[in-house]
């Protein structure tokens, strides 16, 4: 009988970390986020104005956002309505239990009364959770 002398490197541990699964893994994050990124924020591309003072705006559980464009155009979330269905929405909002915190996004190069108009219409249904959204100088 022949003996077989490559039997004890058989034996012998690995040495070397095979990477290849964790550079995989790493690679499929990277496109999941990649891809899910952009869909986090689905809103209206609104330039809003620029604040000074230190003023954080947090995390509030039910949101709901209000958009101005700069061609005064309003919009709920991502979608475009006029006065009466603004209205039916701040009143449906109204009647919810816990008042939903408005987050109002205005363009900066947008005429005043515009945002004073959608203020007053949110004050008119006694929605007093208003955020006025601006962005970091």
């Amino acid at each position: 009988m022949a003996r077989d002398f490559k039997q004890k490197e058989k034996l012998d541990a690995i040495s070397e970390l095979n990477v290849t699964p964790l550079i995989d893994l790493a690679f499929s994050l990277l496109i999941i986020f990649m891809i899910t990124t952009p869909l986090m924020e689905q809103s209206i591309r609104v330039n809003v104005p620029f604040q000074t003072a230190g003023i954080s705006s947090s995390d509030e559980p039910d949101v709901e956002v209000i958009a101005i464009d700069a061609s005064g155009d309003v919009h709920w979330g991502t979608r475009k309505v006029d006065e009466e269905e603004l209205r039916n929405l701040l009143q449906q909002a109204a009647n919810e239990p816990e008042q939903p915190v408005i987050h109002l996004k205005a363009d900066r190069d947008l005429n005043y009364q515009s945002v004073i108009d959608v203020i007053a219409l949110i004050s008119e249904y006694k929605l007093s959770k208003l955020n006025i959204d601006t962005q970091p100088k």
